[in-house]
């Protein structure tokens, strides 16, 4: 990282600390497993259809696994839209993307610390909503051993790293839709139109992959590549969803990063 990046990428979490939207954002990420916790302990049962669900009042590290599952669909995709569709957008919105531009720095140095930035934000969200179902579902349930999906008893310790490594493979499509966030931010130059098209591409995909004749699209869709931490839960640990979900993830982040890039790069500020 240059030190106009650096330089930049600081500026952008800086700013994010003062933006609500963060805060919303990570509140969710938190509160969400509390909830889900507290409502599942109250009723006595579990989401049995999910891969863990049936393991969640045996052992709470089977609480963040599940959680993984559910927030795949729009919980996860929209705190990571938060910021990544705002992060040039709003500069429009505010009319600060010209002073930006010209000050000593280049486009592409301001645009690597917004993409940073944004990057940043989506791994801390992410990773904050695992550790707090991990804990409160520890409290709950016990730092217990889990099943894992061959049917095979995991001891705690282990069951705690395979569910760090989890959230590690988790965070390639969430990394993705980052990118997908970026492009519309630097395209729509709306915060509101990037975070709910970020949000609606997502769920387009996942639709895409339930209709019929289409199932042959699924291993080949991003909202599949949400499921590919599940290889490390088996024994011995299936590495082929997590190698496909590292190239599919490529294919649809990339682009959509280069794509920002070169929309920044020609950016007309001439008028804001």
């Amino acid at each position: 990282m240059s030190p106009s990046v650096a330089t930049v990428y600081r500026w952008e979490l800086r700013k994010l600390r003062f933006q609500k939207r963060t805060y919303l954002g990570l509140g969710a990420a938190a509160a969400v497993p509390i909830i889900f916790v507290v409502a599942t302990s109250l009723q006595g049962g579990g989401p049995e259809d999910v891969p863990f669900g049936r393991y969640i009042h045996t052992s709470g590290l089977a609480i963040p696994l599940v959680l993984l599952l559910f927030g795949a669909t729009w919980l996860f995709p929209l705190i990571t839209a938060l910021v990544a569709g705002d992060i040039v957008a709003s500069e429009d919105h505010n009319g600060t993307l010209k002073t930006i531009l010209t000050r000593s720095l280049e486009r592409g140095q301001v645009f690597g610390g917004k993409a940073l930035a944004a990057a940043s934000y989506a791994i801390a969200a992410t990773l904050l909503s695992g550790v707090v179902a991990t804990i409160a579902g520890c409290i709950a349930s016990g730092f217990n051993p889990l099943t894992s999906l061959s049917g095979t008893l995991v001891s705690a310790p282990k069951a705690l790293a395979l569910v760090a490594a989890s959230m590690a493979v988790y965070l390639m499509p969430i990394l993705a839709v980052a990118c997908i966030g970026l492009l519309l931010s630097a395209l729509t130059r709306n915060s509101a139109a990037a975070i709910v098209g970020t949000l609606m591409i997502s769920l387009l995909i996942q639709l895409i992959g339930i209709l019929p004749g289409l199932a042959s699209t699924q291993p080949y869709l991003l909202s599949t590549q949400f499921n590919a931490w599940q290889g490390l839960l088996r024994t011995p640990a299936d590495w082929s969803p997590i190698i496909r979900s590292a190239w599919v993830c490529a294919l649809y982040g990339l682009p959509a990063l280069l794509g920002a890039y070169l929309v920044f790069l020609r950016r007309d500020v001439a008028g804001g």
